[in-house]
């Protein structure tokens, strides 16, 4: 949905707990975790039109959203 907001706890609310774990124990993930939000709001402000961006700009910041997600995924999924 254009303008959705893709925050981890909203596309992982089962994984909370873990999350909230890894962010405050691990330095790497708490480093991911915020690049990824970063991003995320960026992506958000571009798509409502408070920002503005060329389509191919949008694009790769979306690009590295979803790899900074499926890396922060896969740390989630990881033996704690």
């Amino acid at each position: 949905m254009f303008g959705e907001k893709h925050d981890l706890l909203h596309e992982f609310p089962e994984h909370r707990e873990r999350i909230r774990d890894l962010k405050m124990n691990d330095a790497r993930f708490a480093r991911l975790f915020n690049h990824y939000h970063d991003v995320e709001h960026e992506v958000h402000r571009i798509e409502n039109g408070s920002e503005t961006a060329s389509d191919e700009y949008l694009e790769q910041r979306k690009k590295l959203r979803l790899s900074l997600k499926d890396q922060l995924f896969q740390m989630i999924q990881a033996p704690a």
